[in-house]
């Protein structure tokens, strides 16, 4: 989006906290940057959802753990608007696998610490509001971990799978494996503009928001199995 200037819309931030100091430092950080700007505040789950349809931020900065509603089923509330609703970034001072997992499943696009550098925030914000996922190797290898955990589950969304390419499967896998676009294309041999293709198409014939969500389906279906190499 530009303005009638020609100049890019700053990426418009919802906070959600419930620590009023801690809206407050990030909305000071999150204004610091021309690029970025903070719409709003909630202080719970219940009214991130509420000032999401108000105000329809590009990106939520979402605490887990909240009063009222917290950020996951917050999360479960904002992510039913599908493609069309904003990505949803997690900052928690909750490094734990169940938090990880979860937190993806409920429709995050990133996962980031509260005591990351104040440049990763921002960096984050700008990497989710792009409709990519913020995808560490560390939070991919818990993804896979938790996984690995769970009673193997029948594939589901069989037409689809089935619609994809060989080449759109083994794109996914590598995705799955927490592999950026330029690993992927160096591995296939192939240009960063052609996983970018094969990536949308994924998303599409997939029917996700964002490389978070295909990693999540890849193995929920099966069609990546943890430890499988």
């Amino acid at each position: 989006m530009t303005d009638p200037g020609g100049a890019p819309e700053p990426i418009r931030v919802l906070i959600a906290d419930d620590e009023a100091l801690v809206r407050a430092g990030f909305r000071v950080l999150v204004d610091s940057a021309p690029d970025l700007t903070v719409l709003g505040e909630a202080g719970n789950g219940g009214e991130a959802v509420r000032l999401t349809r108000q105000l329809h931020p590009d990106v939520v900065l979402m605490d887990i753990r909240m009063p009222i509603m917290d950020g996951l089923e917050a999360m479960r509330h904002i992510a039913a608007a599908g493609t069309a609703g904003p990505r949803v970034l997690i900052v928690t001072t909750f490094d734990q696998d169940e938090h990880v997992f979860q937190a993806l499943r409920s429709g995050a696009s990133g996962f980031i610490l509260k005591d990351s550098p104040p440049e990763e925030l921002l960096r984050a914000i700008r990497v989710v509001a792009k409709g990519e996922a913020l995808l560490t190797p560390s939070i991919t290898r818990r993804m896979i971990s938790a996984f690995a955990r769970q009673p193997s589950a029948p594939a589901a969304l069989p037409g689809a799978l089935a619609a994809l390419t060989d080449r759109e499967r083994e794109v996914l896998e590598h995705v799955a494996a927490g592999r950026s676009n330029a690993e992927i294309a160096d591995t296939l041999y192939v240009s960063v503009a052609t996983v970018k293709t094969h990536v949308g198409r994924l998303l599409t014939k997939l029917a996700v928001r964002d490389r978070a969500q295909l990693v999540v389906l890849a193995y929920e279906t099966g069609i990546v199995v943890p430890g499988g190499g």
